[in-house]
């Protein structure tokens, strides 16, 4: 079974939880009409997606 040779030290552990820490989402304006979307995903206000209509919106 393996086995540590050394204790890992302080520094060495923060750096390695650090790469676990939250990251607000990163998104992107929408070029229809400017809503702020995720990217990879059809805009949820009007519909478009890559320039192109792909959702029908129901205007309420």
């Amino acid at each position: 079974m393996a086995v540590p040779k050394r204790r890992t030290s302080k520094m060495k552990q923060k750096m390695r939880r650090g790469a676990n820490r939250w990251r607000a989402p990163k998104l992107q304006t929408c070029s229809e009409c400017g809503s702020r979307v995720p990217g990879h995903i059809a805009c949820p206000s009007c519909g478009n997606y890559n320039g192109r209509q792909v959702l029908e919106v129901d205007a309420l």
